[in-house]
């Protein structure tokens, strides 16, 4: 068993780059620093779990957009294109495989 400070682990990145924090059966668990700058469209063969620690992720869905707030988790399905909107700030937990 481990223990992982977010805080600690989200200082040491780089805004829009993650970090795994842990494998846990086939998924990755990973945190990185939103910085309210935009980050382009991406596409995964896997579903996305997006989870906001605090402050909040403004994402865009082709014409759809989405405000996850610190508390909330945004799942994006197989094959969705997806992008984030500038102003986006805080801390995001990624799950993924």
């Amino acid at each position: 068993m481990s223990l992982v400070n977010l805080k600690s682990a989200v200082a040491q990145c780089d805004a829009w780059k993650s970090i795994i924090l842990a494998r846990v059966g086939g998924a990755q668990l990973k945190v990185m620093r939103m910085d309210a700058a935009p980050y382009p469209d991406e596409t995964h063969d896997y579903p996305e779990g997006l989870l906001v620690v605090d402050g909040q992720l403004n994402l865009t869905l082709g014409d759809a957009s989405v405000t996850v707030r610190a508390g909330e988790v945004f799942i994006v399905p197989v094959g969705v294109a997806h992008a984030v909107a500038a102003g986006s700030h805080g801390t995001l937990v990624i799950f993924d495989t």
